[in-house]
C-alpha cells in the first residue's frame, strides 16, 4: 500500500475516533499528478489546491476524465482569474469581499455552474491574512446570499498561531449565528482541536504527502 494511502487511512480513523464525519481535503499544492494518482485510485473524492493556474494545469484533463471528483480552492481568488475557476473547482473556500463575490455570480450565469462557497473570516483581524472581518460577516453572508444567490454552505478561517481552540470556537459560534452547516478548518498541525469544534471539511497536506519542497 502506497505510504500517502496509509497517511490518509490514519487521518480518517483519527477523525472517526473523535466521533466526527469530516472529509479530508488532500492539499495537493506542489505536488505533482503522480504523487496525487495512488489516492485518486484508492478512491479518495476530495483534493485542494492553492493556486489557480497550477490547477488548471494539473486537473483539467484528470477532472474530466472523473466527474466525481471534488476539487476545492482554498487559496486567496482574485477576481481577474474566476472565469479559469469556474467549472473547474467543485468548492470555493476563500470568498471575502464584494468584488470577488459579484465575479462569481456573473460567471455562474454564463457557466450555468455553481460552486459551493465558504467565506473566509479573518478572526484575529490579522493585516498580512485575507478574510472579512467578524463584524462585517453577517452584512456580507446575506448581500451573497440574497442579492447575489451564491450558494454560501459555511465559513473558512486559518487562525492565528497559538490558542488555535478558542478561534476554531469563535468560527464555530458564527457559523451556528449564520444556520451554516459546513464548516473549513483545521490543517495538518491543529486539525485534531478543529474536529472538537465541529469542523466539516479539514484541510491536510503534508501529513499525507510528506514535506514540501
Amino acid at each position: 500500500m502506497h505510504n500517502t494511502i496509509k497517511s490518509l487511512i490514519s487521518i480518517q480513523k483519527e477523525i472517526t475516533n473523535n466521533n466526527s464525519k469530516a472529509e479530508v481535503i488532500a492539499v495537493t499544492k506542489t505536488f505533482t499528478l503522480d504523487k496525487v494518482l495512488p489516492l485518486i485510485e484508492h478512491g479518495h473524492k476530495h483534493f485542494g489546491e492553492n493556486k489557480v493556474q497550477e490547477a488548471v494545469k494539473k486537473w483539467h484533463k484528470i477532472k474530466a476524465e472523473k466527474n466525481d471528483l471534488k476539487l476545492h480552492l482554498i487559496g486567496k481568488l482574485q477576481s481577474n482569474k474566476v472565469k479559469y475557476v469556474l467549472p473547474l473547482f467543485d468548492f470555493i473556500h476563500s470568498l471575502d469581499n464584494i468584488k470577488l463575490a459579484e465575479k462569481i455570480h456573473n460567471e455562474q450565469i454564463k457557466k450555468s455552474f455553481k460552486p459551493k462557497l465558504f467565506i473566509q473570516v479573518n478572526l484575529g483581524d490579522e493585516n498580512q491574512k485575507n478574510g472579512i472581518s467578524p463584524n462585517m460577516l453577517e452584512e456580507f453572508y446575506k448581500e451573497c446570499s440574497n442579492r447575489l444567490d451564491l450558494d454560501i454552505i459555511g465559513l473558512m478561517c486559518i487562525p492565528p498561531l497559538g490558542n488555535t481552540d478558542s478561534f476554531f470556537l469563535k468560527l464555530q459560534e458564527l457559523n451556528k449565528s449564520l444556520n451554516l452547516k459546513q464548516l473549513s478548518m483545521g490543517m495538518s498541525s491543529d486539525f485534531q482541536a478543529a474536529l472538537k469544534h465541529d469542523s466539516t471539511f479539514v484541510r491536510i497536506g503534508s501529513l499525507i504527502f510528506g514535506p514540501r519542497d
